[in-house]
């Protein structure tokens, strides 16, 4: 078998970050940039039902009796999709694994196939600032303009600087109460499998507060470490 990669060039990573960190550009901008392919198990497992691969087939029979995918499909519908990944090309992992036995599982898929997990990136966020950044945001209702009430305010309180209207809306999501719904069933499913990796001490964190640019550039300097 073939030995697990040094020094080839492909990068494997686990992306995680709660809702509102940016993960999704991030993710993007490592798929542009480094031609890595972004491994969705949700993605995946839509993908193979409607192509209707074996594993697909089998999933989907799971799904119409209303049970719940096991571990054992989704990890077969990863190793199909490594095998069809050209030789070279890194995977980066959303939403998966979950699990202490998922994370088992991948590891062993990986070293199958003679790759191993380089880097578990986490965007790290300041839940309260976090609550500011997403609960103070709001829009001109004419024109679409985006306000904060803290970091970007109208120059004329009540007037939007673009258009001149004076209507205003909010996200309904945009609330403290979502916000840390959201972060508890972050911290939730991420739990499990943060410990494993931080034993392997393969486990970098990075501001997920800090600006776009600023963020592509730490995670930039993670992967150059090998």
């Amino acid at each position: 078998m073939q030995q697990p990669h040094e020094g080839d060039g492909t990068l494997n990573i686990i992306l995680l970050g709660p809702p509102g960190a940016g993960k999704g550009t991030q993710a993007q901008r490592l798929v542009e940039r480094h031609s890595m392919k972004q491994l969705s198990t949700g993605d995946m497992l839509r993908a193979a039902v409607k192509a209707q691969t074996p594993v697909g087939l089998k999933a989907k029979a799971v799904m119409e009796a209303g049970e719940l995918v096991s571990d054992e499909i989704v990890s077969a519908l990863i190793g199909d999709e490594l095998d069809a990944m050209p030789e070279g090309q890194g995977a980066i992992f959303d939403g998966y694994p979950r699990t202490a036995p998922q994370a088992e599982s991948l590891g062993e898929l990986l070293a199958s196939r003679g790759k191993k997990l380089d880097h578990v990136i986490e965007l790290d966020v300041n839940e309260d600032a976090l609550v500011e950044r997403i609960t103070g945001r709001y829009t001109c209702a004419t024109c679409g303009k985006g306000y904060h009430d803290t970091f970007e305010k109208p120059a004329v309180d009540g007037t939007c600087d673009k258009c001149g209207g004076h209507e205003f809306k909010r996200r309904p999501d945009d609330n403290e109460e979502t916000v840390r719904t959201r972060m508890a069933e972050y911290r939730a499913k991420t739990a499990p499998i943060l410990p494993i990796y931080e034993a392997q001490g393969i486990v970098s964190r990075v501001d997920g507060m800090a600006d776009m640019d600023d963020v592509t550039a730490a995670i930039e300097a993670i992967l150059g470490k090998r």
